[in-house]
């Protein structure tokens, strides 16, 4: 029996990207060049913000991130601990420290009552995921961070093509990534970007993303003022990147379609109950997030159709290299043991759809 995924990747048509691909390939430029740069207006124009750079993967787009918003070592950052390793073990490679705040127990998003409680002099920004495509308040976070003085960062790994308000995510923080690694709604192999919204931080971002040199000077002429890192993004992965924007639309309203119809499916089920989605936002649905009271039974009962399930990722607190930072989280505990996710993706058919339904119904 073939599983049905809870997550793949996606690729452009094989007429379209091997002969984009080849002709990059044999070009003779082959690193962060004009591919990159034209991936970088593209993506600019489809998100709606001109301040993006590409990276080589979200995580290096996510230490400038910190680095442009001024958090340096002994920095406290407010996060959380639902979320892949890579959004904490960033701010531990920085030298700050991880500040775990609670979880709404309702979609796994940063609770903004914790994090105001969590504020003090040493802290130097909040760092919210939107987790698995589910955006987080944004509201109440940016009015905390405006009111404290602190800066707001967006990781949008999770949540490409959501909106807040009308507005794409990664426009509300004074920083944003997304992440474009293999499994994400779309993928460049590796990849990520960076958006600010400071046009005036871009050339440090620029330099930092490259050694700490500035693109375009002679290497003899250069001076690097500032330490900087071998994050640029290359000519190969940035034409995936631009032959993925084709078709994107189409894919991220699956995923919204996918969503939209497991949320009214599950609606009235006793026991299982869809994550919330906040009224302001439009969720991306990077996974479906299901709460029930028997989520390891779901996961069985999805494994004998055929249908991959599973919560995906471990709360970073638990992991050992975090545990000088953790504190008791009981609204992640809660959300955690309820929490399955289903495919919900652009691979699953409206048959697909239908049995999973059926499956947990019937279960």
């Amino acid at each position: 029996m073939t599983m049905l995924p809870l997550v793949k990747v996606r690729m452009p048509p094989k007429e379209t990207l091997l002969p984009a691909l080849e002709q990059v390939l044999y070009s003779g430029m082959i690193a962060e060049g004009e591919s990159v740069y034209r991936f970088e207006s593209e993506f600019g124009d489809w998100l709606g913000h001109r301040n993006v750079l590409a990276f080589s993967s979200g995580t290096g787009a996510l230490h400038v991130a910190l680095l442009s918003c001024g958090v340096q070592p002994g920095d406290h950052v407010i996060t959380t601990a639902m979320t892949a390793e890579p959004t904490n073990t960033t701010i531990l490679q920085m030298g700050a420290i991880p500040v775990f705040a609670d979880v709404d127990r309702e979609n796994g998003n940063l609770c903004p009552d914790s994090v105001e409680s969590l504020i003090n002099e040493r802290t130097r920004a909040i760092c919210v995921v939107h987790y698995a495509g589910y955006v987080a308040d944004l509201g109440r976070l940016r009015a905390i961070a405006d009111a404290h003085g602190v800066a707001l960062i967006e990781d949008c790994a999770h949540a490409l093509g959501a909106t807040w308000h009308g507005a794409p995510i990664g426009s509300i923080g004074d920083a944003a990534i997304f992440s474009f690694q293999a499994i994400k709604h779309m993928t460049t192999v590796d990849g990520g970007m960076l958006v600010v919204k400071d046009a005036a931080k871009m050339d440090e971002a620029r330099r930092l993303r490259w050694f700490g040199l500035r693109k375009g000077v002679p290497r003899t002429e250069v001076d690097i003022s500032r330490v900087g890192f071998k994050y640029n993004m290359n000519n190969v992965t940035a034409t995936i990147g631009i032959q993925q924007l084709t078709g994107l639309d189409e894919a991220i309203a699956r995923h919204i379609d996918n969503g939209r119809f497991f949320d009214r499916a599950f609606q009235d089920v006793a026991g299982i109950e869809p994550a919330r989605v906040n009224s302001a936002a439009q969720s991306s649905y990077w996974l479906y997030t299901l709460l029930c009271d028997e989520s390891e039974s779901v996961e069985r009962r999805l494994a004998d159709i055929g249908v991959t399930a599973s919560k995906l990722h471990r709360p970073n607190h638990l992991h050992s290299v975090f545990a000088p930072f953790r504190r008791n989280l009981p609204q992640l505990e809660d959300f955690y043991r309820r929490l399955i996710h289903i495919p919900c993706g652009w691979w699953v058919s409206e048959t697909d759809r239908q049995r999973i339904v059926h499956a947990i119904k019937a279960g």
